[in-house]
């Protein structure tokens, strides 16, 4: 029996009925697959009943990707790498369907660096089928003008739609986390506002919410030395907390941010 290691923040999914409404959500057949976090191989094995084209494994656990191997054989293209050093355009030139656990302890600095990447209108994946801790998926998936809306929505919506499929309960872990998880479908935007560096986008959205209870006019001075010209036009009222800046807003903010640095 394989020993979970917490540092790596596994939680392997063991119910099957989950496993297979997971991977029914999309048709994969004839497709190119790409599973994050495969751990004990549990989703791999009903992946390739669907008969993918291709399917690769990014697993960083080298005992794990030992058994992964011993297991699948010539099934599976296996990198034994850490995902957030892992590049994902390396390996194919077609879009791919992507499914992940992902391990809880960096879920969302994988989905930001996917995004922050994406340069240009070339998207590397056709769609995304990714489990999180429900907290943070609610986040994800939240909108201005409630308490969970924030940096990770406003990354995310940039580029992505994103629906939430269901709820995971702890009992469907091995071993149990102490949350529920929640399955996230995302798929490439093709219309979406025109950002140069996407980094500039995070670091907007990082200064107006590292005080989210504060109002908008010391971000906003700091970014913008108090710009009214930009205020006008955006129609920003400096009263109001970044929560209650819409999606679009901190996109426009994004570009004149870039307008000042250029």
């Amino acid at each position: 029996m394989t020993k979970t290691k917490k540092s790596l923040g596994q939680n392997f999914l063991i119910d099957q009925n989950i496993i297979k409404k997971i991977v029914n959500l999309v048709d994969i057949k004839n497709e190119e697959v790409l599973e994050v976090g495969p751990g004990t191989g549990n989703l791999t094995i009903e992946i390739l009943r669907k008969n993918p084209k291709k399917l690769y494994l990014v697993e960083k656990d080298n005992e794990l990707s030992g058994l992964l191997n011993e297991r699948f054989g010539n099934k599976i293209t296996l990198f034994n790498n850490d995902i957030l050093n892992f590049n994902e355009q390396s390996f194919s030139r077609n879009q791919i369907t992507v499914f992940g656990n992902l391990p809880y302890n960096i879920s969302t600095e994988i989905l930001s660096k996917w995004i922050i990447n994406l340069k240009n209108e070339y998207c590397w994946f056709k769609q995304l089928i990714l489990m999180f801790q429900k907290e943070v998926a609610d986040r994800i998936i939240a909108n201005f003008n409630t308490s969970a809306y924030g940096r990770l929505a406003i990354l995310t919506n940039w580029r992505l739609k994103v629906k939430k499929i269901f709820d995971i309960r702890p009992e469907c872990f091995s071993p149990r986390p102490k949350i529920n998880s929640s399955v996230l479908y995302f798929e490439p935007k093709n219309d979406y506002v025109q950002i140069e560096d996407p980094k500039n986008l995070e670091t907007i959205s990082r200064v107006f919410f590292n005080h989210r209870r504060k109002m908008l006019k010391k971000p906003f001075n700091h970014l913008f030395n108090g710009d009214q010209k930009i205020l006008d036009k955006l129609k920003i009222d400096l009263n109001l907390r970044p929560q209650n800046l819409d999606f679009d807003t901190y996109y426009e903010l994004t570009r004149e941010y870039e307008k000042l640095r250029n």
